[in-house]
Order: structure tokens, then C-alpha cells, then sequence
């Protein structure tokens, strides 16, 4: 090992009691990522007693994150040493150098916006098919996206909603009506007509020149969640 890096809130001195560990590991030239992970999981296990672990590959290095007994989240990232740097603004070496990499492109709005209306499309189907439960998935779906978009143009963290509490507490309120409380048609089409609204607000910013059929279709499909309204299709 040739260098180390806090990530995340540690990289930043922002932890609090329920923040993880994560630290990241420049190995030596040639080193072998994933026999390197073993030797460490060994050590860790048999000091800490992991209830669980789990792996993701990202960027080139692996990310093993450990599920400790006291739920501490403990997540070691093993770097080939060329892959080894900032991959994000969460970054603070501890000893040793960084390469100089690129940064992950943020998404694209355009794509972020086309899912969201992917997910309405499957909203309107689950509701009017009475499948109350995937209807609450797609409806989070249209929901979720929208923040997305709403996060981009506010400069915030997009990422599994890390930004979302630094919005504005006037954009954050009108989230609230999203939420559905019930899978009844009625409350699920009332939740969704809210998820669809903030979706459309946000094409105006997007897709300007089609934001007024993007909303008026995403209308349609609130409108025709009632299986007997005319118009409705199997999607």
C-alpha cells in the first residue's frame, strides 16, 4: 500500500454518529486487487466479526463495504495503483499521492427526464391494471427522477438523494404530495397527478421547446388512469 484516502462525509470532517467509515487504498504497482481485499477481509474478520459484506466494482477498484454487529458501515476501496485518486469532491489523502483523474460526467438531463416519463407511463398502466404496489414503484420512479433534475439545476448532489435536503424548504414541500398514504386508485391517481406536475415543471427547464406536450401527454396519463376512461392502452 503506497497511499490512503478518507472519502465520503470523513474526507470532509462532517461525520456524525451514523456516518461509515471510508477509506480508500493505493496498492503497489502489479498488486493483486482482489487477493489484497481477501488478506484485509481476514484481518477484519476476525477482529470485528462482519455480519455481512458485499462488493462493488467501480471506476476500476473495488469497494468492499462491511455490515459491522454495532452497524457501523465500513467501506475499504482496493486501487490498482494507476486508478488510485479524487473521484469526487469527497477526497483527502492521509499519506502518499493521487493520480490526477477524470470526474464521473454528471447525468444528463435530457436521459433523467426520459426515465421519469418512462416511469409515468408505467404508473398509469400499474394503477389502471390495480396493481397498487408496482403503481407505488413507478410513482416513486416519476418522483425520484424529478428530484433528480431539480438537484442538477440547484447545483446539488444528485447521487441517491444527498442533495435533496439542501433544497430549498419551498421545493421540498411540494415533494409532500408525491408520497402516496394508501394503494386505493384514488390516492395512488392523487399521488401521481403530483409526481407528473413536478415532472412537467422541471421539462420546461429541460426540453423547453417540448415542455408543453411533454406535460399536456403526461395530463393523458393521469387523466386515463381509470381503466374505464376512454383511451386507455396495454404498455
Amino acid at each position: 500500500m503506497t497511499a490512503a484516502a478518507l472519502l465520503g462525509s470523513g474526507a470532509d470532517s462532517a461525520t456524525d454518529r451514523w456516518s461509515d467509515i471510508d477509506l480508500a487504498l493505493r496498492l503497489v504497482p502489479g498488486a493483486d486487487v482482489a487477493q489484497v481485499a481477501d488478506s484485509w477481509t481476514d484481518l477484519i474478520g476476525a477482529r470485528l466479526d462482519p455480519v455481512a459484506r458485499t462488493d462493488l466494482w467501480r471506476h476500476g477498484g473495488l469497494y468492499r463495504v462491511f455490515l459491522l454487529p454495532d452497524t457501523l458501515q465500513l467501506d475499504l476501496s482496493f486501487w490498482p495503483d494507476d486508478k488510485f485518486g479524487a473521484y469526487g469532491p469527497s477526497f483527502r489523502l492521509v499519506f502518499g499521492e493521487a493520480n490526477d483523474v477524470a470526474w464521473p460526467p454528471r447525468s444528463e438531463p435530457n436521459s433523467v427526464l426520459a426515465l421519469g416519463w418512462l416511469h409515468a407511463l408505467h404508473a398509469r398502466s400499474s394503477i389502471a391494471r390495480g396493481r397498487g404496489w408496482q403503481a407505488v414503484y413507478m410513482i416513486d420512479g416519476v418522483r425520484d427522477h424529478a428530484v433528480q433534475l431539480v438537484c442538477l439545476r440547484h447545483d446539488v448532489p444528485v447521487h441517491e438523494g444527498r442533495g435533496v435536503d439542501r433544497l430549498p424548504a419551498a421545493i421540498t414541500a411540494g415533494l409532500v404530495p408525491t408520497l402516496p398514504h394508501g394503494v386505493d386508485r384514488a390516492e395512488l391517481t392523487r399521488a401521481f397527478a403530483a409526481a407528473a406536475e413536478l415532472l412537467a415543471a422541471e421539462a420546461a427547464y429541460v426540453d423547453p421547446d417540448n415542455a408543453v406536450r411533454i406535460r399536456q401527454t403526461l395530463v393523458e396519463l393521469v387523466r386515463t388512469c381509470d381503466p374505464a376512461a376512454d383511451g386507455i392502452r396495454n404498455e
